[in-house]
């Protein structure tokens, strides 16, 4: 009699425990609760990222974020030039001015404005010296710029810099094809030059219309995303940009992401954020099993977004791969199905929703009714958010709908716990979901 009393008990306790559960909805930590996720990302657009890389990413069905510098593409309104003061004036200034802090950002910027062969150079050394925090030594390579210039040792031409010269060749027409087979574009500015080191007129120019001609040749959903050339990490830089850009692969400050930059040569460990954006480029020096093993790194754990970076394919632009290489390498990726591979903007959007996303649900008879919000922008942030709730174990499957648009779904069983959910994607934002025996 006492074994059978402790039998119905447990049999009670059960029923009120599975009945608790029922309803609980949250919202997974990944796209369809995906262990990580992987984007690929390219810069420059040099033309085989497109003739050789996209053929490949096509045909294993994942999509790429491409960072383009526009000002280069037939058709942009908006191309290099200097803003500010004559060159004349400032060349003249250097003879009884020296460099400094205050002036070297406007010398720096009208170093490939002079008409000259040669200077481009100096903007570049010297913005490489200010994102390296040595400014003394930018100024230095900026003072030896301008008494060359003066001394006449420049000859009289045009230069370009190589990553500007590398992406000629593909039109806007060309990019409205790749976006529509669903890839990512993005600015990487109008010249690719050195943000750290341009003043803020010309630093608002590079930023602002490369933006302008996102927009008017792609629209508003591809003004989202942007890259400073270099990875720049240059914190004046990054104050201006990221008024500009919603999203930057240079930085993303948010308190509960923990970044590694790809400089920075540590792994995900342990870390008390919610998110890790572990930042890794492949080159023709890194190793096959190197670069696999990142996304095994990924792969194993459940908080990191593996931000891969590529340039060169097939001979043309810095460090190229080959696309063999690149078959290879995203064929392993497609192998890992823990993982999500989405486009630098889509996972950008799917975290900060999720971080901003109120989720509430409630059982009413023989329905559960969840809604689904967040509190950004609605014109930027719109993409699904996958949800997990529990529902009933006699529930065979399940119907989820939104609006008018229904679902069905099978239910997934927890091994041990006698306790059923589904999966599905639902809207921010937009009508209530209402989940029903199907």
């Amino acid at each position: 009699m006492k074994k059978l009393i402790s039998t119905a008990l447990s049999l009670m306790l059960f029923v009120s425990s599975n009945a608790q559960v029922i309803g609980k909805t949250e919202i997974t930590q990944w796209r369809d609760d995906k262990k990580g996720a992987v984007s690929i990302t390219f810069d420059d657009g040099s033309i085989n990222q497109f003739k050789q890389a996209i053929p490949v990413l096509n045909s294993l069905k994942l999509p790429a974020t491409f960072f383009i510098i526009t000002g280069q593409i037939p058709g942009s309104q908006y191309h290099g030039k200097f803003i500010g003061r004559p060159v004349k004036d400032i060349i003249n200034e250097t003879a009884t001015v020296p460099t400094n802090k205050d002036n070297i950002f406007e010398r720096a910027s009208a170093a490939g404005y002079l008409g000259l062969v040669g200077p481009l150079d100096y903007h570049y050394k010297a913005g490489s010296l200010v994102d390296a925090g040595k400014m003394d030594e930018a100024i230095k390579v900026i003072d030896e710029l301008y008494l060359k210039v003066r001394n006449g040792e420049f000859k009289p031409g045009i230069q370009h810099n190589v990553e500007y010269a590398d992406a000629h060749g593909t039109t806007w027409n060309d990019i409205r094809r790749y976006a529509a087979q669903g890839h990512e574009f993005a600015s990487h500015m109008i010249t690719h030059p050195r943000l750290a080191v341009l003043d803020e007129p010309n630093m608002i120019y590079e930023l602002e219309k490369s933006k302008a001609d996102m927009l008017k040749q792609m629209g508003p959903k591809y003004t989202f995303s942007g890259e400073g050339p270099f990875g720049t990490e240059n914190e004046r830089a990054m104050q201006y940009a990221h008024k500009v850009y919603p999203a930057l692969r240079n930085r993303m400050p948010e308190p509960w992401l923990k970044e590694i930059s790809r400089s920075d040569k540590s792994n995900p460990g342990n870390t008390d954020k919610e998110y890790i954006q572990f930042q890794r480029g492949g080159t023709t020096k890194t190793p096959m099993p190197m670069m696999k093993a990142w996304v095994d790194t990924t792969a194993n754990k459940n908080n990191t977004w593996l931000v891969l970076t590529f340039h060169g394919v097939d001979g043309i632009g810095w460090e190229p791969l080959t696309h063999q290489q690149l078959n290879e390498y995203f064929s392993y990726i497609k192998a890992k199905q823990v993982l999500w591979v989405g486009t630098f903007g889509d996972v950008t959007r799917y975290i900060r929703e999720r971080q901003n996303a109120t989720v509430q649900s409630k059982q009413n008879g023989d329905k559960i009714n969840v809604s689904l919000t967040h509190s950004l922008n609605k014109s930027m942030y719109y993409v699904p958010l996958t949800l997990k709730t529990y529902v009933p174990e006699t529930w065979k499957t399940v119907k989820v709908t939104q609006g008018n648009k229904s679902q069905i779904v099978k239910p997934i069983g927890i091994s041990g716990k006698n306790e059923k959910y589904v999966l599905y994607q639902a809207y921010p934002n937009k009508s209530a979901i209402t989940i029903s025996r199907g």
